[in-house]
């Protein structure tokens, strides 16, 4: 995991929703890219996953009517991957999660993962404020985020707060 340290140039904070309990089912995903502690990019973009299976619907209210007509991961990562030129750091909220899933639809359309490392804002927040527990709501309202959980923009937003909170 990278550190976070007081002079960040720049990152993408990064969310992702999935279908099912695949990986590669990626079916939104939100992008935040700072730079100098300030936001300067927004970009949501829903996703048709490989399969029409939908289980976690009732959690962010995509389904498959929703992306049935989107691009697949593999014909929108090209697209996002100037978001991440010249950043120092990819943050997640539970990095491992948005890890997984990116290096799994990236598998899946034999995409190279991105270099950049990975900072974790849920170990980032236990280590800056002893927060706990550690969800995002949890993170958000500690430190006065606004949230609408579980969108991937919202979600990535929050992240992108935390690790600038983390900084200043």
């Amino acid at each position: 995991m990278a550190r976070v340290g007081q002079q960040i140039k720049s990152f993408v904070a990064l969310d992702f929703e999935t279908a099912d309990h695949g990986r590669d089912s990626a079916c939104s995903i939100g992008l935040i890219r700072v730079e100098d502690n300030q936001i300067v990019q927004r970009v949501h973009a829903l996703i048709r996953p490989p399969r029409r299976s939908f289980r976690f619907s009732y959690v962010h209210g995509i389904h498959w009517r929703d992306v049935e007509d989107q691009p697949t991961f593999g014909e929108l990562w090209e697209t996002l991957t100037p978001l991440l030129q010249g950043v120092e750091f990819i943050a997640a909220h539970n990095a491992s999660f948005d890890r997984g899933v990116l290096y799994a639809c990236c598998d899946a359309y034999s995409i190279p993962h991105p270099s950049q490392p990975f900072v974790c804002t849920v170990q980032l927040a236990r280590q800056t404020w002893r927060i706990y527990p550690t969800k995002l709501p949890d993170v958000c309202q500690h430190l006065d985020i606004d949230l609408l959980h579980h969108h991937a923009l919202s979600d990535a937003e929050a992240c992108a707060r935390i690790v600038i909170a983390a900084s200043s």
